[in-house]
């Protein structure tokens, strides 16, 4: 209804432009411009736009939430997103830089923020809601199909603000658990090379000891379709020059650099971590 009434103001409006433009000069008198002025600068406009706003507030209202939705939690970082997935009776589920939903559910994405002012918005999806430290806000969204949306930070947050972006998949709600429920297994044990530089020491793998938290938890990391928050696609070759110089990608990034890593270390490191999937 909405794109109708959008189609036929703008329909509208090409019609008067082209009529003003071809009639003849004078043809109107003064006071039928003013009235002219009036009802289609004054009256027209505020049926419209009243008409607008009663089609609106249905779909304004706030969706409803009871104690078995899926509870999810996104923490903006700089520059990356950290996601958990909420179980009743067990641990969270950790992830990075994807939200995952099944469709035709309600979700409450509870947001955060782990060090300055992001923002979070999934255009297709959702609107935006500010993550703010200290603070937890909370969005409700519902799926109706599957597919994947695109989702940024809409404030800046520092060098890197335009280079934070993640996916959200929506998939169907049979998919759905059977992913959740293999993200809750065990992962693959960690390589040599992995532990031997210290990368255990930022980022979590689950079932292999590694534990970090200060960066992006790394479990399945195979399977995520982008790399740094959305920025580059999954491949060998840029996981592996991430690893060694990851400010070239994202400025201000507080990952530390692996100048001297040989190439062939960073490239046999990542391997294994898309191989965790």
């Amino acid at each position: 209804m909405l794109l109708i009434a959008a189609v036929a103001i703008a329909a509208a409006m090409t019609l008067l432009i082209r009529h003003a433009i071809r009639a003849p000069a004078e043809r109107l008198s003064h006071a039928q411009g003013m009235r002219l002025i009036l009802w289609l600068g004054g009256v027209v406009p505020t049926v419209l736009l009243l008409a607008l706003l009663v089609a609106s507030l249905p779909m304004m209202r706030p969706i409803a939430m009871t104690a078995a939705d899926l509870r999810i939690d996104v923490t903006g970082e700089q520059f990356w997103w950290r996601v958990g997935y909420r179980r009743a009776g067990a641990a969270p589920i950790a992830s990075a830089n994807e939200v995952r939903l099944p469709v035709g559910r309600t979700v409450a994405l509870h947001l955060a923020a782990g060090d300055v002012i992001h923002s979070f918005w999934i255009p297709g999806l959702a609107g935006k809601m500010d993550m703010i430290p200290g603070r937890t806000n909370m969005l409700v969204v519902r799926a109706t199909r599957a597919g994947r949306y695109r989702g940024v930070c809409t404030e800046l947050c520092g060098l890197s603000h335009a280079l934070m972006a993640f996916d959200v998949v929506a998939m169907p709600p049979a998919a759905f658990d059977a992913w959740l429920a293999a993200e809750a297994g065990p992962a693959a044990h960690g390589d040599a090379l992995f532990r031997r530089y210290g990368c255990g020491g930022c980022h979590a793998i689950r079932g292999t000891g590694e534990t970090g938290a200060i960066g992006p938890d790394l479990t399945r990391f195979g399977a995520r379709s982008t790399l740094a928050a959305g920025v580059l696609p999954m491949t060998t070759a840029n996981v592996a020059n991430f690893i060694r110089h990851p400010e070239a990608t994202k400025p201000g990034v507080r990952m530390p650099a692996f100048d001297a890593m040989p190439q062939d270390h960073a490239t046999a490191i990542a391997r294994y971590l898309q191989g965790l999937r």
